[in-house]
């Protein structure tokens, strides 16, 4: 069956929810899943340089103080899951096009899953900044891909009108918050469900077709 995953590389709800779907699908090991990344940018008038992160929380929740305690209830629930999280170690807040960009490069290869790991952990663990090229380039690195031709494919348009497109069909299909998942392109979950929430609906997709494709790749 198909799940298209549509997130922002920048969201704690979508690297917890990226997890969930994770331990759902090890519920059902017989499964054959194509899971698809579609981008999603909640800041798409990000600076290309991103912003100071701390500036970007105080404008985006009304307040430091406010922002501490949103992202007190993101650490707990990610704790509970058991994965890592390290918010305190961000700096800036950065535009995620390029980060965007090199999933789907990374999709080319059937690693699009595996990449959007490395770059949730690279963000939401180690603090770095997943819109500079360096970064992305050394996070493609164990996944087997030269560190010149990534940088080189970034620097060009790679994949740019591809995440463009994707994103802004996402908006016309009403989507305004992420993460959300289609399945099948018939059936839709939104926000981090837990695990037991995608079980009815991977049992469901599972036993159909897939719809006429709706969804740019």
């Amino acid at each position: 069956m198909l799940i298209e995953t549509f997130a922002d590389l920048i969201c704690p709800w979508c690297y917890i929810g990226k997890r969930r779907l994770d331990r759902a699908l090890a519920d059902r090991p017989g499964l054959r899943v194509d899971v698809r990344w579609q981008p999603f940018q909640l800041n798409p008038d990000m600076p290309a340089g991103g912003m100071d992160r701390a500036a970007y929380l105080a404008a985006k929740f009304g307040g430091t103080e406010r922002a501490r305690h949103v992202y007190r209830m993101i650490e707990e629930t990610a704790d509970r899951d058991g994965l890592p999280l390290a918010l305190d170690r961000i700096r800036r807040t950065p535009n995620s096009l390029d980060a965007h960009r090199l999933v789907r490069i990374a999709g080319r290869r059937g690693l699009g899953s595996a990449m959007a790991d490395a770059l949730f952990a690279a963000y939401f663990c180690e603090g770095l900044d997943i819109g500079d090229h360096d970064t992305l380039a050394a996070a493609a690195v164990p996944l087997g891909f030269d560190v010149q031709e990534v940088k080189r494919l970034l620097a060009g348009d790679a994949e740019v009108a591809a995440v463009q497109a994707a994103d802004g069909l996402a908006r016309q299909m009403g989507l305004q918050a992420v993460p959300c998942y289609i399945f099948n392109r018939r059936y839709a979950l939104s926000g981090a469900q837990e695990p037991a929430s995608f079980l009815p609906l991977l049992d469901l997709g599972a036993e159909e077709p897939e719809a006429l494709s709706v969804v740019a790749g």
